[in-house]
Order: structure tokens, then sequence, then C-alpha cells
């Protein structure tokens, strides 16, 4: 018996330190988005070092947590197949204990949206839609529609894996056609909503909107980012002011950018946040409105060629994670919209796999 007590006494240790350092994690990823330097690199990795980690039992708790702050050390640090590795592993315990996902609804949800975000990440059509109609058919339990905060969560992660792959199919105009229905659950359930949970929606509705050409509606979204005044994903916030430079870059604002480019490059600065991409983004934009439409097309396969450099650089793939600038460009160069650059690749990728 004394053993038995022991045990049980172990494991409850275990499953609170484990909870403990998933929210550290999770704490550390909601105040500072992804790994910027190689400093951000050992603080997660810090965290990380525990034995705890290394001596995990087999109860569902213990593993699920264990999961979980996998999960966000991979994520913070873009190491995206890791990320995946782990987000199945979160779902795959709840495969084991299926009741408990009667119990811990909202902790599996949690993990169906990671994995359709590891999808998305590692740029993987099929298992993305794949993940999406199970999800839809979860949505439709009584689980889910008969307790409201499950319904609410599930459907804001359910219309975040939508979009998602609408970016990825470059259907940027038919994920439009979801922006009235989100600005009316946005309004009906918001105080249900954490506000990094909207910060992250409003961005994937300004890409919507940029990725379809509709450059003021981007700027509209963007501006609801920019002009709040919260501390939370200053990475999220900085790209909103990238993205928000390149739309009034596309607009012919030239008069406003020269003073927004010093505006956001002070910002950026100050959070730490100028990685190479950015350096050169900047460098780009200074001079691009002094070009005509002659002169800057070599510009734009410069910068290209540059940027292409940097694509397999971990610290410097959150820049592509959150822009897609390499399509932008190719869409310059190339002299269509990003939608159809964006489309055309998807298209070929699924030809290449019949």
């Amino acid at each position: 018996m004394t053993a038995e007590a022991n045990e049980v006494a172990r494991t409850i240790n275990n499953i609170n330190d484990l909870s403990n350092l998933n929210l550290k994690l999770y704490g550390w990823y909601i105040q500072n988005g992804h790994a910027r330097n190689q400093n951000d690199m050992k603080t997660v990795q810090a965290l990380m070092e525990h034995d705890l980690v290394k001596n995990t039992g087999d109860s569902f708790y213990e593993k699920v947590y264990l999961y979980q702050c996998y999960v966000w050390y991979a994520y913070i640090k873009l190491d995206f197949l890791i990320y995946y590795r782990y987000c199945q592993k979160w779902v795959d315990v709840f495969e084991q204990y299926p009741k408990m996902i009667e119990t811990e609804t909202a902790m599996y949800v949690k993990g169906m949206h990671n994995l359709m975000s590891a999808h998305f990440n590692l740029l993987n059509h099929e298992k993305l839609a794949s993940s999406i109609r199970k999800f839809k058919h979860f949505a439709q339990t009584e689980l889910v529609q008969d307790n409201d905060n499950n319904r609410i969560v599930t459907y804001v992660y359910l219309y975040t894996a939508v979009i998602n792959l609408h970016f990825l199919e470059g259907a940027f105009h038919k994920g439009i056609k979801m922006v009235p229905f989100l600005e009316e659950m946005l309004v009906k359930y918001g105080r249900y909503l954490d506000r990094h949970r909207v910060m992250v929606f409003y961005y994937k509705i300004a890409c919507l909107y940029f990725g379809s050409g509709d450059n003021s509606k981007a700027i509209d979204y963007l501006n609801r980012i920019i002009n709040q005044k919260d501390d939370l994903r200053t990475d999220l916030q900085c790209y909103s002011r990238l993205l928000h430079l390149i739309a009034h870059y596309e607009l012919g604002n030239y008069n406003l950018l020269e003073y927004l480019i010093k505006s956001v490059y002070r910002y950026m600065a100050k959070m730490e946040n100028l990685s190479k991409v950015e350096e050169e983004m900047f460098s780009f934009l200074r001079r691009a409105f002094k070009f005509n439409e002659k002169t800057i097309k070599p510009e734009f396969e410069k910068l290209l060629n540059k940027l292409k450099k940097y694509q397999h650089n971990r610290l410097e793939a959150r820049a592509f994670a959150y822009l897609d600038v390499i399509s932008w460009l190719e869409s310059k160069i190339s002299g269509i919209h990003v939608e159809d650059v964006i489309r055309k690749k998807y298209l070929r990728e699924r030809m290449q796999k019949v």
C-alpha cells in the first residue's frame, strides 16, 4: 500500500509539474511568438532541460501534458516536423483513451487544432483537408453542440483551418466569402474569445484580402491589429505592420510609405524583431518607389534571389510562415495576381502526386 501511495503521489506531482511547464511555454509563445534569435532559442531550451521531461510516466495526463510541452517547444523554434509529430501524439493519446474526449473536450479540440496547423505549416493539403472533414464531423456531435464553450472553440478552430486550406490552395476569393460570417461570429461570441485569438483572425482575414488583390480591405483589418495597444504576440504585430507597408506599396501610396517605413522599422527594431529577411524587405521598400515599371522588375528579381537563400534558415523561417513574400515577389515578376501564383503551385503539386 505504501508503494502504491508513493506511485500515486509521484504521478500527481509529475502531472502538476508538466502542466506548469506547458503553461510556461505557451505563455512565452503568447507573449513573444516564435523564436527571434539564439537567445530566444536558449531560453525555451532551458525550460525543456528538465529531468521531469525525461522521466515521465505512462498515465493519460502525464502523456498529454508532455506532448503539449514538446508541441509548444517545437512550434516556438519553428521546427514544424517535430511540431507535427507531437501534435499527432497529442491526438493519438485521446484515441487510446476515447472516454477522455468527453472528460477533456477542450484539450482534445486544441490538439486537433494544432494538428491541423501542423499540416498547414508543412504544406500538406491532403492531410489538412482530411483532418478538417474529421473535425467537421466532430463539431456536429452532441458533445460539442450541447455545450456553448465547446461549440464556440470548436468552430473558431474549424474556420481557422478552413482559411488555412484556402491559403494553401490559392482560393482567396473563396475564403473572402466567409468573412461576413466570421465578423458576425466575432461580434456574437466576442466575450468568449481571448484577444490573441481575435488578433489571429484579423491577420488571417487581412491575408485573404491581400492575396485576392484587395489591398484596401487588407489594410482595414491590419489597422485593427496595429491600433491595439496589447503586448501580445509582438511577432504578429510586427508582421501586420510589414504587410501593411506592402499593401500601401501596392496601392501606390508612396508619400505615406516613406513615413511608415521609418515608423515600422523603429517599432520592429525596438521589439528586437528584425531578421535578415525583414532587413532586405525594408531596404527594398525604401528604394522601390524610385523605380519605374521598366526598372522595378530586375529589383524584384534581385530581392527574390536574396530571400530564397533564407528559406531553410530556422531563424528566418518565421518571416515566410507569416507572410508568403516569395509568392508576392513571383507575382510582381510574372505580372499575375498572388492568388494565381499560389494556385498554380498548388495545382502543379497535385499533378506531381498523381
